[in-house]
């Protein structure tokens, strides 16, 4: 159970800097569908930060599981394994960045960005950046020091805010090009506050480590590539597949209404930002089995929790975007459903991470990459963007299917799939009568949101009940309290 409380915490502190630095992105949502003059120039941004995402994988390729691996195996130098990572990352970084600049005029043309190569210049050359700071950043998680690792997030989020609200608002500078300005800005800013806390002191760089980080981890890469493009493609090959002629303008619906769907997002993120060094460390334990279990079980029952509470209220969150995009609101149960099952297959993967058979997690994530491809290609034209979010359910449940079927054979985990199915079934059964009452009884919004608190306060007395009691809960402060006492 101490595992369990060292995990809540820092996944507690990950958690908070991510959901207030998610909730301030949030106000550049309705920011930008206010100030940009189109639903198209969001269609823009949404295309471009698509393909950054999936440049950034590409930059980093698999080091950073790769450096949590080896820091934390015995027969080799964390400090060495450090400063290896460190400045691989830094050269290869520089020299994309300095490629990009040289050539922005050819890869904006081939990106359909010809008369704006400004775009592709400033963005690539901040995932650039960005890939190189992964190492720092993953050094803060290895140290355990979440604090100084929120802080330095939420610093981006802070100057990335400030300075779209200096050129949309201020200065009335309604151009998409000051989006991605302010992006490379808070960018840099962020990265030069980094260094001091994550300088390489000690250990050498090792060739011999290198080598064997690099094969570790380029299949990581495969599986990396495979993995974005599953989360992506959908907003990369959109503007190519989409028949009508307002493509870049649907493709910003879709993108605005993703937002709405980004608390899941946040929780899975601040969950892997702790899980990730804990399981690598907790794998020298006897007992590590037990304490995947329980995490697994715990990430579901509260993952149910965001989804239920996201649908019941989504009169509220649809405000988050401007009313010219509500009418891709649909999607949102769509996209919630597929960040947990993003997140349970995240879980899911460390069975082959941990036994060094990373080519599985190429294989599945390949498999999805052809479901999500698939599916995009025949559906987009004929169903617009409701194929896009549709295959990435799709590839995300087969590929969570597939993990956990094949996991079980080579590195078995003991899940408590009884109490996981009772959460479930209780979450689709909540769901339905939910939906049956809003599309043919209640028409009535506000009587529609108390009928959801009803029914989220059902969820969580079960859960109270079940797996959290509350005197229990009560019991264990007591306790800590008297501890602190003496």
């Amino acid at each position: 159970m101490s595992e369990m409380k060292s995990l809540a915490k820092d996944t507690a502190i990950y958690g908070l800097s991510s959901i207030i630095g998610k909730f301030l992105n949030y106000l550049l949502v309705p920011l930008y569908t206010y100030a940009l003059a189109r639903t198209a120039d969001y269609g823009i941004v949404t295309n471009i930060y698509a393909w950054t995402a999936l440049l950034l994988v590409l930059l980093t390729y698999g080091m950073e599981t790769g450096f949590f691996r080896f820091a934390n195996r015995e027969d080799y130098d964390a400090k060495s394994v450090y400063k290896t990572s460190y400045f691989t990352l830094l050269i290869s970084s520089a020299v994309f960045a300095t490629l990009v600049i040289l050539f922005r005029h050819p890869v904006a043309s081939v990106l359909g960005y010809a008369d704006h190569s400004e775009f592709v210049a400033m963005m690539f050359a901040t995932v650039a950046i960005d890939a190189f700071a992964c190492i720092p950043f993953a050094y803060l998680r290895y140290q355990k020091r979440p604090i100084v690792f929120a802080a330095l997030k939420l610093l981006f989020v802070i100057l990335n805010i400030d300075f779209n609200l200096l050129f949309l608002v201020a200065l009335g500078k309604n151009d998409v090009y000051y989006v991605f300005l302010s992006n490379i800005l808070a960018t840099g800013i962020q990265t030069l506050c980094l260094l001091p806390f994550t300088m390489p002191k000690g250990g050498h760089m090792d060739g011999k480590v290198l080598r064997e980080m690099l094969r570790y981890s380029l299949p990581l890469l495969v599986l990396g590539v495979a993995g974005i493009m599953n989360q992506t493609l959908d907003r990369i090959l959109f503007p190519y597949l989409y028949t009508g002629a307002d493509a870049e303008a649907q493709l910003g619906i879709y993108g605005a209404c993703f937002k709405v769907a980004m608390v899941m997002m946040m929780f899975t993120q601040a969950f892997r930002y702790a899980y990730e060094p804990f399981v690598f460390a907790k794998h020298k334990d006897r007992k590590s089995v037990e304490a995947y279990a329980d995490a697994m079980k715990y990430y579901i029952i509260f993952s149910f929790l965001i989804l239920l509470g996201v649908v019941f209220y989504l009169d509220i969150f649809k405000f988050i975007i401007k009313e010219t995009y509500w009418e891709g609101l649909k999607i949102v149960p769509v996209v919630l459903w597929t960040y947990v099952f993003q997140g349970i297959y995240f879980n899911l993967s460390f069975w082959y991470k941990l036994t060094d058979e990373t080519k599985w997690g190429a294989y599945f994530s390949l498999i999805g990459l052809v479901i999500t491809l698939v599916l995009q290609v025949v559906g987009v034209p004929l169903i617009g963007y409701w194929a896009s979010c549709g295959s990435s359910l799709v590839c995300y449940l087969v590929i969570m299917l597939l993990s956990y079927f094949i996991g079980q054979k080579k590195a078995p985990i003991p899940y408590d799939l009884k109490r996981i199915g009772i959460y479930t079934l209780i979450t689709v059964v909540l769901l339905g009568i939910y939906y049956a009452l809003r599309l043919y009884v209640i028409s009535n919004t506000w009587i529609m949101m108390g009928v959801g608190t009803v029914l989220l306060a059902i969820y969580l007395f079960i859960l109270t009940r079940k797996d959290f009691p509350i005197k229990d809960v009560l019991r264990n402060r007591r306790n800590n309290g008297s501890g602190r006492s003496h």
